[in-house]
């Protein structure tokens, strides 16, 4: 594989065309001024010495050299190679409820757009961790697998969406065993440095939270809880209408406790409930990244082999040629006849 390091540099190539034409101007016009004192064959004879094709190719040479030294500044790189670095650091899965009942709006703009807004901030914060995503509401589904690549986990935070999840309602259940399976591969000896993060309004039933959780903690998983929304609740609107029930009453979302409190409890974990000052996240990333740090599985960089000297090489060889290579025949060898052909046609 090849490619440039530095490729905004390749522009100074326009240099090039602007040099090869300013050379045949300045030649243009010293010919012509030349041309007001004697014809060709007569300067030719005054000055037997003076070799045009020399200058040419001093100009050339000239002109290669500079291509040359902008190839090297652009830094081209070609091939690769992979090499392993051993790393610690915390495994966070963060799952994430996106049911229709996060879309009160207790928390302005709403507890999911509040949500995306933390997370994105989330990553600010991380240096060597991972970090994964997972969606839930009535089912869970993997949103970004385990990852150090903060930057393809931040475009994939700001793709949350209700509609992600097909089926509607709150399984806290489907959401942990779903994390659970989701870290990347540990020994039995190094279950340290994992955690879940689950961000909901706690709205739904139990569908074996809590043994989902207990399983997690067999494995030294901890969970995190936090709960975003306000006892008192706020109507659900879904595309400016708001929702209601069977007697057509207004849907009201509320935010239910117990049960976060009770799967943080189990897993040596711990809840927080969120305001709209702050989610909650920042102080439960620094509770996580007080944790014991596990060994990362081994990270694979993909790295270039640096082939700048090349050019540099050979552009300092040419500069050599060039100012070695005198604007005049020497007298010498001129018998070699290398430039001049009129001997030759004679």
């Amino acid at each position: 594989m090849f490619r440039f390091a530095n490729p905004e540099y390749l522009w100074l190539l326009w240099l090039l065309p602007l040099l090869l034409f300013t050379g045949i101007l300045s030649l243009h016009l010293a010919r012509r001024r030349l041309a007001r004192f004697a014809r060709p064959e007569i300067l030719r004879l005054l000055a037997p010495d003076v070799s045009p094709a020399r200058r040419r190719l001093k100009f050339a040479l000239f002109s290669t050299a500079l291509g040359l030294l902008i190839l090297a500044l652009a830094r081209p790189q070609f091939g690769s190679k992979l090499r392993e670095v051993q790393s610690r650091g915390i495994e966070m899965m963060i799952a994430v409820d996106v049911s229709n009942s996060m879309l009160a709006e207790d928390f302005q703009p709403n507890r999911l757009e509040r949500t995306k807004y933390a997370i994105d901030r989330l990553f600010d914060g991380l240096r060597q961790d991972r970090v994964g995503l997972i969606l839930f509401a009535g089912d869970a589904v993997v949103q970004l697998p385990i990852t150090s690549d903060y930057r393809m986990a931040r475009a994939f935070a700001r793709k949350i969406a209700p509609d992600a999840v097909s089926v509607q309602g709150t399984d806290l259940g489907q959401a942990i065993s779903l994390a659970t399976i989701s870290f990347s591969e540990r020994t039995e000896e190094d279950t340290r440095g994992r955690a879940i993060v689950l961000i909901t309004d706690g709205e739904g039933h139990d569908s074996g939270a809590l043994e989902a959780a207990k399983r997690a903690a067999e494995q030294g998983i901890r969970i995190f809880t936090i709960g975003i929304g306000t006892p008192e609740g706020a109507p659900i609107r879904i595309d400016g209408e708001f929702i209601r029930d069977e007697n057509g009453e207004m849907v009201v979302s509320k935010l239910g406790e117990p049960l976060l409190e009770e799967i943080a409890r189990t897993t040596d974990g711990a809840y927080l409930r969120s305001t709209n000052q702050s989610l909650g996240l920042d102080e439960i990333v620094r509770t996580i990244n007080a944790m014991e740090q596990g060994e990362l599985q081994a990270l694979r960089f993909e790295e270039y082999d640096e082939q700048f000297q090349y050019p540099i090489g050979a552009a300092l060889v040419l500069l050599l040629v060039e100012f070695l290579l005198l604007d005049r025949r020497n007298p010498r060898l001129r018998r070699f006849n290398i430039f001049d052909r009129t001997q030759d046609e004679a």
